[in-house]
């Protein structure tokens, strides 16, 4: 079979930089015919204004709020801010006792009670009841045949727990009734039991203390049920995932409620959130590894707003939304119009030195610039779009660095180029040696950006992240633009005849490089370990036309020779025919 020249191979990588940039753009217009993408990054708060809440805690009386509390309410607030894809918010407090959160654009009602709920779950376990209004066939009705209040509960899951007063609370419970399905503003005490309503059957249960409190969830997350064959079922569930001490505790419970037997109400546990029941479902194995699923009637926007909510933990205190108003930009568009003018001129300084350092070759440069915006500005436009991503000022100014760090690339490349051109290599062969050594350079600088980019972002909080943010995407498409567009595009350019022939203009100039010119013949480049033999002649004339033939390389080893000679006191003679 025939190989594959470098020409044939350049123009294929160079159709698949292609397809790759038509299909974000396809991507992306799709997006703004048929959904809410757009065409300009969507901006952050610093820059379009956006909407402040100022949240109040929810105390009684006349309850005292610790410093304490109030910075690990911020710290979750902001996490679920973070997680819900609203980017470069700014939460901060007030007074010593309010929150204010400042949103870029105008929040949805799903980020609102994100951010306002407590998501204080509790696992309790089910000792009467079940959906429906009336309780289970096993609860006993008359008040004589309730379990002694007297005695002792042995466990949570002991019916003794269940008093005459608790009785009658849960047969007054109307879970049809709207209001007895709002969030309590109080969570039970959890050494007590209580009365629940589960909002989705509308079914009322009697429960036991609190066995395992949210706080020992790891994570959290969703996706589709899964049967105990491990096949996908067509609903939606949350999975959760415990720490060490929650699947101690976990595996506890289960071992007992599974030990209770079916068709026994207390062989469920319920999952509380808020004082309202996610789900009571029955166990029917003992779950070791701390791992559980949560099933019911969910839709995959209910499913994602719980794991959303049990992912970033629960708030030490509830608040609500005490007001809430527009605010303009704080810095506005004068100052972005400032930041675009700094980078058009740092692009033309860019520009004006790859021209004066290299002529047309440095051309490619420039155009390898192009192509690295194009792709960054149709990823941050797709991130506004499906991640909610905003861009910053601070995102502006990474962006105008990276024009400088994206040049570096180029120029390592072209300077390797240089070099094998300067040892006798042809231009042809000098791409590809050159590529060879340029391109471990280039991907230990873009190691080496990404690393930072990406401490600077887990490290950093508000708009630091998003300069990191913007480094880190434009090291990611500065490799994409090298490897599929420069290197092939200077592939091509080496078997043209303006570059081969290392015309004055091209930047492959000999007389440019230092030393004699590197070209002999009809306009073509030596190739890579070839010599050029000496006449061996008296002539005056003929040795200097052979000694004008020499390589660059070779003309060096001479000169090294003579110096050496010259040292150590040596003659060195030539023997003619």
């Amino acid at each position: 079979m025939p190989r594959t020249g470098p020409g044939t191979a350049a123009k294929r990588t160079l159709v698949w930089l292609g397809v790759l940039t038509a299909l974000l753009a396809i991507l992306l217009g799709s997006g703004s015919l048929w959904s809410t993408a757009s065409w300009s990054p969507r901006l952050a708060l610093d820059l379009e204004g956006g909407t402040q809440m100022i949240l109040a805690p929810r105390v009684q009386g006349d309850s005292e709020i610790t410093p304490e509390q109030l910075d690990q309410a911020v710290e979750i607030i902001r996490q679920r801010v973070d997680g819900s894809g609203v980017a470069e918010a700014e939460i901060n407090t007030q007074s010593g006792r309010n929150v204010i959160v400042s949103l870029p654009g105008t929040p949805d009602s799903q980020t609102r009670d994100l951010i306002q709920a407590s998501a204080q779950m509790e696992f309790r376990p089910v000792l009467a009841g079940g959906p429906g209004q009336a309780p289970a066939a096993e609860t006993p009705t008359p008040e004589d045949q309730l379990p002694n209040p007297a005695a002792e509960p042995q466990n949570a899951s002991d019916p003794n727990w269940i008093t005459p007063e608790l009785y009658q609370e849960f047969e007054a419970l109307d879970c049809l009734d709207p209001a007895a399905l709002e969030p309590a503003e109080e969570p039970a005490p959890a050494d007590q039991p209580m009365v629940a309503c589960e909002p989705d059957t509308q079914g009322k249960y009697i429960l036991g203390p609190v066995e395992i409190p949210g706080t020992d969830i790891s994570t959290a997350s969703y996706g589709l049920e899964r049967s105990a064959q491990g096949q996908a079922l067509n609903s939606w569930a949350v999975n959760i995932d415990f720490n060490d001490e929650g699947t101690r505790l976990f595996r506890d419970v289960t071992e007992r409620l599974n030990a209770i037997g079916p068709g026994d109400p207390r062989n469920q546990f319920a999952i509380v959130l808020d004082g309202r029941i996610v789900s009571a479902p029955t166990t029917n194995a003992v779950i070791v590894d701390g791992n559980a699923q949560i099933s019911g009637n969910f839709t995959e926007e209910s499913s994602a707003a719980l794991a959303e909510q049990l992912k970033y933990g629960a708030l030490p205190i509830s608040f609500e939304i005490q007001s809430e108003q527009q605010i303009s930009a704080t810095l506005g568009s004068d100052q972005l119009r400032l930041g675009l003018i700094a980078g058009l001129i740092g692009l033309a300084l860019v520009a004006a030195y790859s021209i004066f350092q290299y002529r047309l070759l440095g051309l490619v440069t420039i155009a390898s610039l192009v192509v690295a915006g194009v792709l960054t500005y149709l990823a941050i436009c797709i991130l506004g779009w499906t991640e909610n991503y905003r861009l910053s000022l601070a995102g502006v100014a990474g962006l105008i660095v990276a024009i400088g760090q994206t040049a570096d690339s180029f120029i390592v490349y072209f300077e390797r180029i240089r070099d094998e051109l300067r040892d006798g290599r042809g231009l042809v062969s000098a791409v590809e040696n050159g590529w060879r050594r340029a391109k471990r350079t280039v991907l230990a600088s873009k190691a080496v950006n990404l690393l930072a980019a990406l401490v600077l972002y887990f490290v950093a909080v508000g708009n630091v992240r998003g300069f990191a943010f913007t480094l880190g995407l434009t090291a990611i498409a500065d490799l994409v633009v090298v490897f599929l567009f420069t290197h092939p595009v200077l592939r091509l350019l080496a078997q043209t005849r303006f570059f081969g022939e290392g015309h004055p203009l091209s930047g492959l100039d000999p007389r440019r490089l230092g030393g004699l010119p590197l070209y002999r013949g009809a306009g073509r480049l030596r190739e890579p370990g070839q010599s050029v033999p000496v006449a061996r002649t008296r002539s005056k004339g003929a040795s200097a036309e052979a000694e004008r033939r020499l390589t660059i390389a070779e003309r060096r080893r001479a000169e090294q020779d003579k110096a050496l000679a010259g040292r150590t006191g040596s003659t060195r003679k030539e023997n003619t025919p």
